[in-house]
């Protein structure tokens, strides 16, 4: 699912009261982080992290989170980065179209 510019800006204005709901710190993402963030998207469909790592690190993060999880990057500001992913059987973020 690809996410629209009109889309995009409504779910930036959604994260900006969420606080970060799982963290990625020095291990990285360990398939018990990869369960914990699946799990917190497939709840609440719009998900901040926190990202402890340098800059590098944190895009390759950011990207592998977007290719494992299919999830849709909303915005990444320093070490926080918001995604979001529709879940199909009971949606709970109601996009613009």
């Amino acid at each position: 699912m690809s996410l629209n510019n009109r889309q995009v800006r409504h779910l930036r204005g959604l994260t900006h009261n969420l606080q970060p709901v799982v963290m990625v710190a020095d291990k990285g993402l360990t398939e018990n982080v990869m369960a914990e963030i699946e799990s917190a998207l497939d709840h609440h469909e719009l998900v901040k992290l926190k990202l402890k790592a340098d800059r590098e690190t944190r895009k390759q993060w950011v990207a592998e989170i977007v290719e494992r999880c299919g999830a849709e990057k909303v915005q990444t500001i320093g070490q926080v980065a918001s995604f979001f992913r529709r879940n199909p059987e009971k949606p709970v973020v109601d996009l613009p179209r």
